[in-house]
């Protein structure tokens, strides 16, 4: 009975962040601090595997934790556990992805209108 529970319940892998937790999640000059603030972004993270060899992944970044990345691929349901010490390079949309799914599918005149009409004046 008690195994059937624990399989009904979808466990919450989110890291509560409060005033005991390593200085590592909170404090945005280390890796994993940084990506917790792009959680939800579209990303693109490539890792090196092995001394030469570059593979990609790309996701919706969902959690971070002191040691991985969890990315949900966009074709599907399907989530990524990722060994965030293999990362060697992280692409980040600044775009919201229902803007990028609009965009890709022809329907770019939202994308145009809204986005490149409200970029920062530098």
């Amino acid at each position: 009975m008690d195994n059937e529970k624990k399989f009904e319940t979808k466990e919450n892998r989110n890291v509560v962040i409060n005033s005991e937790t390593p200085e590592m999640l909170t404090n945005n000059i280390y890796t994993p601090a940084f990506l917790r603030e792009n959680i939800g972004k579209l990303m693109r993270v490539e890792f090196l595997i092995g001394t030469n060899n570059l593979v990609d992944r790309t996701g919706i970044l969902i959690d971070v934790g002191a040691s991985y990345i969890l990315l949900r691929a966009l074709e599907s349901d399907v989530i990524t556990y990722a060994d965030i010490y293999s990362i060697k390079f992280i692409t980040i949309s600044n775009l919201p992805y229902n803007m990028l799914l609009n965009f890709n599918n022809g329907n770019n005149t939202n994308y145009s209108n809204t986005y490149l009409n409200n970029l920062p004046q530098y």
